[in-house]
């Protein structure tokens, strides 16, 4: 499992004094401006930025971060994409990080059957998504629970898939 999970994209500076506006990633603006810290990577070394004060502004966030105290070094991290070390995020009961899911065999519930892997996870829009690679591309299958059976995160996601879905 990732230490560091995507959490947030730099997307402006805020202000003269090297405020950061972040457009949130995780489950709400909220959650992210509860971070005590982010990381940003640099050649795959990831450096960490403490958080001053965070206050959430629509979707985005608006961080003070310690590290940073002029314009010049918050227009450095424009475009960047922050992390979290999961350590740092308390998941409610039920609740898991879609990072995890990624690599994991796609097994139907009642047969047995192995479909393919999952290869990524699109949460961006009104519908979160599992792309599937299988021998015949991706299929995108919805992550609802009349599909989604259960979750093993050692072994499998097990799916009662709808008909047609996995054929040519």
């Amino acid at each position: 499992m990732k230490k560091y999970l995507e959490c947030g994209t730099v997307i402006n500076t805020h202000g003269v004094k090297g405020a950061l506006k972040v457009y949130s990633l995780c489950n709400s603006p909220r959650q992210l401006a509860d971070l005590p810290r982010v990381y940003y990577c640099v050649l795959g070394e990831y450096r960490k930025l403490s958080a001053e004060s965070a206050s959430v502004y629509k979707d985005t966030v608006i961080f003070v971060f310690s590290e940073i105290k002029d314009m010049d070094s918050a227009l450095r991290l424009k475009g960047k994409t922050l992390y979290a070390d999961r350590d740092d995020i308390v998941l409610a009961d039920g609740e898991y990080f879609l990072a995890d899911l990624i690599g994991l065999d796609v097994i139907d519930e009642r047969t047995g059957e192995k479909y393919g892997v999952v290869e990524n996870v699109n949460a961006d829009g009104a519908q979160t998504l599992y792309e599937i690679r299988t021998e015949n591309g991706i299929k995108l299958l919805p992550a609802v629970d009349e599909f989604i059976k259960r979750i093993d995160f050692e072994k499998a996601v097990y799916i009662t898939p709808c008909e047609g879905l996995f054929e040519i």
